[in-house]
């Protein structure tokens, strides 16, 4: 009986603890591909992804007038916003797409590789300066 007890506080921990540290990743230390973030191919191919997987919610402008805002927890980004840019990096951006964003309607992309990724950023922080 004991040692039931000791299985289910110790199970209880490491649920407490799991909660606590989600993700096991440190996306501020995760290598930002310069290049790739800087490369017109790879807005290009950012700009088809974001129309493809992004624009109903964040809109066809990226200015977070997507047909589906209504009704979302949370206000989609408008990335063409300058306050917004300046005050995200790229390693943020790429937490959002790889966890989503607690409290909001916003949800993880685990369909999405790791360069996809990138040409998505690559995009979405170029928005603000270049336009959509």
């Amino acid at each position: 009986m004991k040692a039931m007890g000791v299985l289910l506080m110790s199970l209880a921990l490491l649920a407490c603890r799991a909660e606590v540290n989600s993700s096991a990743v440190d996306y501020d230390a995760v290598e930002v591909p310069a290049a790739q973030l800087s490369s017109d191919e790879a807005r290009d191919r950012g700009r088809a992804l974001f129309k493809e997987k992004c624009a109903l919610c964040h809109g066809d402008r990226a200015d977070g007038r997507g047909v589906r805002r209504q009704g979302l927890s949370g206000k989609p980004v408008n990335f063409g916003s300058m306050d917004w840019r300046s005050n995200t990096s790229a390693n943020e951006v790429f937490e959002v797409l790889s966890e989503g964003r607690r409290g909001t309607s916003m949800p993880a992309w685990p369909t999405l590789s790791e360069a996809q990724k990138w040409d998505l950023i690559a995009y979405v922080l170029s928005v603000a300066e270049d336009g959509p």
